[in-house]
């Protein structure tokens, strides 16, 4: 029997649908879906949705005994497609769908709110009436967040899935909620260095082994782990010990579960209609209609979402190549050209300029990063220079060349010495951050540790020389969760990592070194504040091939800041090694991966060298130091003269 439904209460003006009609309706989370409200001293909850293509939408759920004829919304009938309403009585924590029937062929589903703020079951997909009330008490984190130029300062990420970073083995082995996280993972954080904190897509998503990549609820975080104010709380946290958040955006696809967002309206409302454009056959997901006015304002709203309602520093955008190339995963002609008969995608370009304007407008003191592996150009640039507009990119050809190098046998590695030095050609060319990431721990690919060659020992020593590497390379660092101690196996994500080895002495030390590289990193400014500039960066010798040795120094803005870094790839010592050197005096060795309280050998330069006039390597001065093997060791100068 249908109940009360009013019709006469909206949240839309006429300027919300012109917007929202023009793809420029970047706060639709505050219009559409289900908001808590009181119309003439009656509470109850106003829903809205967007199916334009229907001829009959109601909301059914615990206030209906899940009836869906008790509740039918109205067409607003001027042509936005939005259906509403406002029913009395119906409280937070209500459970809802809407049922929609389509004008097309009888076809009647029950979806999710798009717009769900909370869900209840992320296999079910039950939307939830909720409110995102919360006591936020991050005001000195969000207001020093932007005083500062974000890209001369350190930036070490640590990548995180929630679900297995750890697990609580005495009940069962279950997740940690959100607020239990906050503990666990932020005085880990802290204690390690890290700056940020990187979370995989904690959005709503029905399949868990997806990792949050198969997203359906865009506007919601996943209830395995708690309420919206369980992980507003996870963030809250984090910013009060200092540590900023990330979160995974992936605005690039999303699956074909039928209560979700795949022929939504009995029509392709968010998707291609034609699957050349439409349907991802790599990824077996459906790709968003970028070219459609109000989707772009549907994902910019969700992009946006994050960072008002949740406090994110910034979104990592998943899968950007997938959405700039009309052929991206497809044979032959299983796809259509733009109108100019290239392969460009000419809306999501739009979309993505959009986005980055938006983000940018309205927070510029957070960051857009794009997971892009491909070598389209100005992708860090300005919109307004004809870029696209992200504030990074990860460096997908460092990470790849870095680790293709790093898994030759050290005999080997003289043979592929350009691999290792190919990515400074291109270093500056993008902001970019390096990513030592989760895509590259699974699927039979091996953890970092066993991607390394050798017996035991080689293996921690190439793992703390790969680090030692990154942390003193031009651009931003990311590290996946367990590479820090040598985690031995891939990364599961229904377990949580091993925690057990860090009792062990050698993974211990892989730990300290990890440790002792995030405190350099982040107290030198020689290390991080140039790291988008050609100014911060200068080879020492890049061709020393024969003994797989590259060296180089990293440069601040005071002169007498200067890092000389030398790495030897081999398992061989290199005694009486001579380097150049750009200023004379003494050298500190600040830090070598080969001590013994990381698990090295001991071989070293007893705390220091001092320059001779020995001209090499185009200098005037010059030192002679022990190489340990395997071994990163990192000097600075200290000056004081010949």
């Amino acid at each position: 029997m249908t109940q009360t439904v009013h019709y006469d209460v909206s949240r839309f003006q006429e300027l919300d649908i012109y917007l929202f009609k023009q793809g420029n309706h970047f706060q639709l989370y505050d219009k559409l879906g289900s908001h808590l409200m009181t119309r003439e001293g009656q509470a109850g909850t106003y829903f809205a949705v967007w199916a334009p293509n229907a001829e009959y939408v109601s909301v059914f759920g615990t206030m209906n005994h899940w009836d869906p004829e008790a509740h039918p919304l109205q067409d607003r009938g001027d042509h936005s497609g939005i259906w509403e309403g406002f029913i009395p009585g119906v409280e937070q924590g209500a459970l809802y769908k809407y049922h929609i029937r389509s004008s097309q062929a009888g076809y009647r589903v029950d979806k999710t709110d798009p717009f769900a703020k909370h869900v209840h079951s992320p296999m079910e997909m039950e939307s939830v009436v909720w409110d995102l009330e919360y006591e936020w008490e991050d005001r000195e984190w969000m207001q020093k967040r932007g005083l500062k130029d974000w890209s001369a300062q350190p930036m070490s990420v640590y990548e995180v899935h929630p679900g297995s970073w750890q697990r609580v083995p005495e009940e069962g082995g279950r997740f940690l909620n959100y607020r239990e996280l906050a503990h666990g993972l932020g005085d880990y954080v802290r204690d390690s260095g890290f700056t940020h904190v990187e979370l995989m897509p904690v959005m709503e998503h029905p399949f868990y082994g997806s990792w949050g990549y198969q997203c359906l609820g865009y506007f919601a975080p996943t209830s395995r782990y708690g309420s919206p104010q369980d992980f507003m709380y996870l963030v809250d946290h984090l910013h009060r010990m200092g540590i900023g958040v990330i979160l995974d955006w992936v605005p690039s696809h999303f699956p074909g579960n039928e209560s979700g967002l795949v022929y939504f309206d009995g029509t392709h409302l968010f998707e291609h209609q034609d699957p050349r454009q439409g349907f991802h056959p790599e990824w077996t997901s459906y790709i968003f209609n970028f070219g459609r006015n109000e989707i772009r304002s549907f994902l910019i709203s969700s992009g946006l979402f994050w960072l008002e309602k949740y406090h994110a520093d910034g979104l990592r955008v998943d899968a950007v190549a997938s959405m700039l190339y009309l052929d991206y995963g497809r044979e032959g002609d299983n796809w259509i050209p733009n109108k100019y008969g290239g392969r460009e995608n000419l809306e999501a370009i739009e979309f993505i300029r959009s986005l980055n304007q938006a983000v940018h407008e309205a927070h510029p003191d957070v960051q857009t990063i794009a997971e892009e592996s491909t070598s389209w150009p100005a992708v860090t640039q300005p919109v307004y220079a004809g870029g696209l507009g992200f504030s990074m990119k990860w460096n997908m050809g460092w990470m790849h060349d870095t680790l293709e190098y790093m898994s030759e046998a050290p005999v080997h590695r003289k043979y592929h010495h350009n691999i290792l030095t190919f990515s400074l050609w291109y270093a500056h060319t993008e902001r970019f951050l390096l990513p030592l990431s989760h895509d590259e721990v699974v699927y039979g690919k091996g953890s970092l540790l066993q991607k390394m060659p050798g017996d035991e020992w080689q293996k921690r020593a190439n793992l703390r020389l790969l680090m030692g590497y990154m942390f003193t390379y031009p651009g931003k660092k990311l590290l996946f969760m367990g590479a820090e101690f040598g985690q031995p196996q891939e990364w599961y994500h229904e377990q949580s990592l091993d925690w057990h080895l860090l009792d062990n002495g050698n993974h211990r030390g892989l730990y300290r070194w990890l440790k002792e590289m995030n405190l350099l990193y982040r107290h030198e400014p020689a290390l991080y504040e140039a790291d988008f500039s050609t100014d911060g960066f200068q080879w020492i010798d890049f061709s020393d091939q024969d003994q797989s040795v590259i060296s180089y120094l990293r440069k601040g803005s005071s002169s007498s800041d200067i890092f000389a870094v030398a790495l030897n790839y081999t398992p061989v010592p290199r005694s009486n090694y001579r380097l150049g050197m750009p200023a004379p005096g003494k050298w500190k060795e600040v830090l070598n991966s080969d001590g013994v309280e990381y698990g090295g050998s001991g071989q070293g330069n007893l705390g220091g060298v001092r320059t001779s006039p020995v001209p090499m390597h185009g200098f005037y001065q010059s030192v002679v130091v022990t190489l340990p093997p395997l071994g990163c060791v990192i000097f600075k100068s200290e000056g004081n003269g010949p």
